[in-house]
């Protein structure tokens, strides 16, 4: 880090991992217009190019994240169409950073994840959760719309589980999340950081880091292309990846030991 200061968010490096936790635990981290404008421009910062190739997300206090800011939606109510897009734009630009960030992505959620809290977790590219945690797409019981969360949930869970959870939503314990592929990993609440810590050195040294952002990149361009367009694209990122050097390397250590790589 280089000695930025954060109003909302606890963040430190430890070598190549970036540790950020939510830090508004008197308001169950809710997700304020700073505590965004601060999480986006995190999420924007090229960190790879830094030499941090995994960031991992916390909440501090019993819970991961209440959602929106109540309040600041209330204030809201009475302004017009436009600044209330220019509120939704803010919240997209978080999700998208945080689905666009080259690095490794995870979520390690402990109790309550509520609506635009839950979509930001599930944003990212694996979620830990630890038994106690409890997901909750909120927003129809209160009249609104998850309706950036809809766009990018697809990803994780089917169609039928998708309208379940949005539809008709109730508080999913750990087990029923992970079974409909909400969350990646469940693990004791008291193990939560170390094995997401865990998880996280695990995947780094069982890929190159360019590899991976490249793959993460091509997931999210392929969605919603034909079948022509996406095997363009993807023939276009697969005659690139044969030029870097992760691959040159990863191929000249196969051929010369019979195995590939430890990439940390």
């Amino acid at each position: 880090m280089t000695g930025e200061r954060f109003e909302t968010l606890e963040v430190h490096r430890e070598a190549d991992l970036l540790f950020v936790a939510l830090a508004a635990p008197e308001r169950a981290n809710a997700l304020s217009p700073r505590m965004v404008e601060e999480l986006t421009g995190l999420y924007l910062r090229p960190w790879l190019d830094e030499g941090v190739r995994a960031v991992l997300l916390t909440g501090a206090g019993r819970h991961f994240s209440a959602g929106a800011d109540l309040a600041h939606l209330e204030r809201l109510q009475d302004a017009g169409y436009e600044e209330n897009r220019q509120d939704s734009d803010r919240l997209r630009g978080l999700f998208e950073a945080v689905l666009r960030q080259d690095s490794l992505t995870l979520a390690l959620v402990q109790g309550s994840c509520v609506a635009g809290g839950c979509g930001l977790a599930t944003a990212c590219d694996f979620v830990v959760a630890g038994e106690d945690a409890r997901f909750l797409y909120s927003e129809v019981r209160i009249g609104f719309v998850a309706a950036l969360v809809a766009t990018f949930l697809p990803r994780r869970v089917r169609g039928s589980d998708l309208k379940e959870l949005l539809l008709f939503p109730r508080f999913l314990d750990a087990g029923k999340a992970a079974a409909i592929g909400l969350v990646d990993r469940v693990v004791p609440a008291a193990d939560l950081a170390a094995e997401g810590r865990m998880l996280a050195e695990a995947i780094l040294a069982n890929g190159s880091s360019s590899a991976l952002a490249a793959t993460k990149r091509l997931l999210l361009e392929v969605q919603g292309l034909s079948l022509g367009e996406a095997l363009e694209r993807a023939a276009e990122v697969n005659a690139r990846a044969r030029s870097t050097a992760d691959c040159r390397r990863g191929i000249a250590h196969v051929l010369e030991h019979k195995a590939p790589p430890s990439w940390r």
